[in-house]
């Protein structure tokens, strides 16, 4: 089996698992070509199908920030007001609407936030928290982190 394929098995079984169990991703985190996918789909119980959609897993790694009451009530690039309160986030690409995992990479704390706004607008930034995420992540006395993303749901 080729590689390619492989992927794309794996991202069948991913994504049919997301649709029968909810939000939460499969996730390989050692990748040995055609062996450790045909490993997740025999494990999965799935049967990997021509007409799956997507596979929902995205892993990125990088700085976090947040911003607060400076933007509060502010519109966001969603159209949606700004609210510093809410477990919401900007982010460069991912669809408005889309669902994440943000995991502080110094102290493993998560949140999932949901993606309202386009930013950040710093360069090496991967997301702009809320104040409420970045509280929750212990972020919020420091300024910027080392976070791991996780694409949980894409929104669109």
């Amino acid at each position: 089996m080729s590689r390619w394929l492989a992927v794309a098995l794996l991202a069948c079984a991913c994504s049919q698992a997301l649709s029968q169990q909810g939000p939460e991703p499969v996730i390989v985190t050692a990748f040995n070509g055609a062996t450790a996918a045909a490993e997740a789909i025999a494990t999965s119980g799935l049967k990997a199908t021509a007409d799956a959609r997507e596979a929902i897993v995205r892993l990125e790694t990088g700085l976090a920030s947040w911003y607060g009451s400076r933007f509060h009530g502010r519109k966001t690039a969603s159209g949606e007001a700004y609210d510093m309160d809410a477990l919401t986030a900007a982010h460069p690409k991912l669809p408005f609407g889309s669902w994440v995992r943000v995991r502080n990479l110094v102290n493993g704390r998560s949140v999932d936030v949901r993606i309202n706004d386009r930013g950040p607008h710093i360069k090496r930034r991967i997301i702009d928290l809320s104040r409420a995420a970045a509280q929750s992540l212990g972020l919020a006395g420091h300024g910027t982190r080392q976070v791991e993303i996780t694409v949980l749901e894409k929104g669109g």
